[in-house]
């Protein structure tokens, strides 16, 4: 890990005190300073145009009133123009500009009375030399006062910015002011740019990065690069990681344009750059299939999938998007969001946030109905694999029954299409969660045998980048809390896509069924969580402190597995997978439980659930889901080793399984 802490620029104390006492004047003494700055410079450039114009002895009064007409029209010129408004720190193009301007209105009168005085016969000579001067001296002493103010103050870190173009270009200049960077060069792939200056800063090849992070102490990279592929920027990260420096992206400038985004919004570099994975761009019939002017219900709809849905949904066009969500917080932000979101892109779409659980079959079915519901999205589900382990109750019924509920709702409401989004962990589980999701898969096997008004379809696929509880939000706050970074075990892997393609899929793949079908999501190539961790300690200008580098930043540690946590996740089951029209989406074929055998044990889930009895209620998972082969112990927080009926709950649920 190199030495970066005394990589600050380094200024007198005099300079330093100055400076200090300049920039925090008041805005109005600001522009007096600027002002009485400017009377004498444009004094002085009336003096060196009379000192070359000179043709015989110009009375003292003659030449005090040239200096000072010439003075009071450019002051009012420069009042007009907005000169004395511009924030020295900020001074763009536009300068030149009004400095041009002032100078040229200037020169004029200038000149004209310079003619009437006898200084010059030839005015025009006199305009043009004059308005060099003064053009020279009014941008030029902003440049100089910007360098000595701003450029050169302490504290602030060296960074290159990656990507010449226009985002990168007013990145530069906005960052030049208070956000604590003072950039020192430009790196771009494209050889046409090399060599070239913008704003003062060259324009690099990217195999001089090494030598430019060493030689101007750099210790951040900004990417400014919003066209480039996610292979490009996938390159452009491996090439970083082993520099030694912080890696953040700066916004899109159409979205600083916007307001959706500020400069100081640099956020860490995606980490879906990490990965190798390319992602397929959404087919627009099988986008539209299942949504175009149809009312669609999402339950979970303010989780990381569910919201994201919600998000996919909205832009293809709905006649209505129903929110359904337990949570009372984060219906209300998916709400704001989405509206918001139809009134930036013109959707006329009714957006409703309704509150209740899936487990309430009577509230369901009441707004089903009542918004004569198309397609509904089943995302509400507890996931947490160690969470879903220490309450094995309330897992069950929100996965199981709430499924089951919200199914028999649909089926009662006349839907025409019903999506469990599924997981991974569904397949050979080892934990509550993983079999509560099969059981789910097989409820709704079950259910499409008794009937053909409704396509009942699930889609399974494996972990989410950024969604809450995953392992990317966990290491990037460990890292910002200098560690150390967790990690279960050396050899875990799992499989990762982003939010915004796992939701595509899922409305993709749900269009596709034809009734009972199991879908699965083409993952890519999996992912070591320990390499992951490396990388993203790394692509913080951090690096990783173990037995070979004692003197490191982040220490990781291993944890161990979880309770019914598994090292490797499959994502089918059995051999019968073949291809669908997607590349990204396949179809399994799954053995499942007829509806008359399934009935009776979602009969006896249901009177575990109300017994509270954690035992029977693994028994039964292991009895319905084959595949299930429990890792642990019960893991219950609220369970000992006692007789069931010392628990028993009073009374019946009114949402008896029948």
């Amino acid at each position: 890990m190199k030495d970066h802490s005394n990589r600050t620029q380094r200024v007198p104390a005099t300079v330093s005190t100055w400076r200090g006492r300049l920039v925090g004047l008041p805005r109005r003494a600001k522009q007096f300073v600027m002002l009485l700055a400017d009377a004498v410079g444009i004094y002085c450039c009336v003096l060196g145009v009379a000192w070359v114009y000179l043709i015989r002895p110009l009375p003292r009064a003659d030449f005090f009133l040239l200096a000072f007409v010439t003075m009071l029209v450019a002051h009012v010129v420069a009042r007009h123009l907005g000169f004395y408004n511009s924030i020295v720190r900020y001074l763009g193009m536009g300068l030149l500009l009004a400095g041009a301007q002032v100078a040229i209105v200037s020169a004029i009168v200038l000149s004209a009375v310079g003619w009437v005085i006898g200084m010059t016969t030839t005015p025009f000579r006199l305009a043009v030399v004059y308005a060099a001067f003064c053009g020279f001296y009014l941008v030029g002493s902003r440049y100089i006062a910007q360098s000595l103010l701003v450029r050169r103050s302490p504290g602030k870190e060296n960074v290159i910015i990656y990507g010449a173009g226009e985002s990168g270009a007013r990145v530069v200049q906005a960052i030049q002011g208070d956000y604590g960077y003072s950039p020192v060069a430009f790196i771009d792939d494209a050889p046409r740019t090399h060599g070239s200056q913008i704003h003062g800063l060259t324009v690099y090849p990217r195999s001089e990065l090494e030598r430019l992070v060493d030689e101007k102490q750099v210790t951040r990279v900004l990417l400014a690069m919003p066209s480039a592929s996610r292979r490009e920027r996938r390159d452009i990260v491996a090439s970083l990681e082993p520099l030694a420096v912080h890696v953040q992206t700066v916004p899109d400038f159409n979205d600083l344009i916007s307001g959706k985004a500020r400069v100081d919004d640099i956020r860490e570099v995606d980490v879906e750059d990490l990965l190798t994975r390319q992602a397929v761009a959404p087919e627009n019939t099988l986008m539209q299939a299942t949504l175009l002017g149809k009312s669609v219900l999402v339950t979970g709809a303010g989780g990381s999938i569910g919201s994201e849905l919600c998000r996919q949904i909205l832009r293809v066009g709905p006649k209505a998007v129903v929110l359904f969500e337990i949570s009372e917080a984060a219906l209300y932000q998916i709400d704001k969001e989405l509206n918001a979101l139809a009134k930036k892109i013109g959707a006329d779409v009714d957006v409703v946030p309704l509150l209740g659980s899936v487990q309430d079959q009577v509230r369901v079915h009441e707004i089903m109905e009542r918004f004569e519901i198309d397609t509904v999205y089943h995302a509400a589900a507890y996931k947490h694999v160690p969470m879903v382990e220490r309450n094995i109750i309330e897992g069950a019924c929100n996965n199981v029954l709430g499924t089951l509920r919200t199914a028999k709702a649909a089926i009662g409401a006349g839907v025409k299409n019903f999506v469990l989004v599924s997981t991974d962990k569904a397949v050979s589980p080892t934990n509550v969660m993983g079999a509560t999701k099969r059981l789910a898969e097989q409820t709704l096997q079950a259910l499409q045998g008794t009937t053909n008004t409704i396509r009942f379809s699930m889609v399974r696929f494996g972990n989410v980048l950024e969604s809450s509880g995953s392992v990317v939000p966990l290491f990037r706050e460990q890292i910002q809390h200098g560690g150390p970074v967790t990690v279960t075990h050396p050899e875990i892997i799992r499989y990762f896509m982003t939010i915004p393609e796992a939701a595509q899929l899922v409305i993709q793949a749900g269009a596709m069924a034809k009734g009972g079908d199991v879908f699965v999501l083409d993952m890519g190539e999996p992912v070591k969580i320990l390499d992951l961790a490396k990388r993203m300690i790394a692509l913080t200008g951090l690096s990783v402190r173990d037995a070979a580098n004692p003197d490191g930043d982040i220490a990781i540690e291993f944890t161990g597995l979880r309770p019914a946590e598994k090292l490797y996740e499959e994502l089918l089951l059995g051999e019968n997978v073949s291809g669908t029209d997607h590349p990204r989406i396949m179809s399994a074929e799954e053995h499942f439980i007829p509806h008359d055998v399934l009935m009776p044990l979602l009969a006896a889930v249901e009177d575990a659930a109300r017994d509270r009895d954690r035992s029977r209620m693994r028994e039964i998972l292991e009895k319905t889901v084959k595949e299930y082969r429990a890792s642990d112990d019960i893991n219950d927080l609220l369970w000992e080793d006692r007789k069931p009926s010392a628990i028993r709950s009073v009374g019946k649920s009114p949402n008896k399984v029948h």
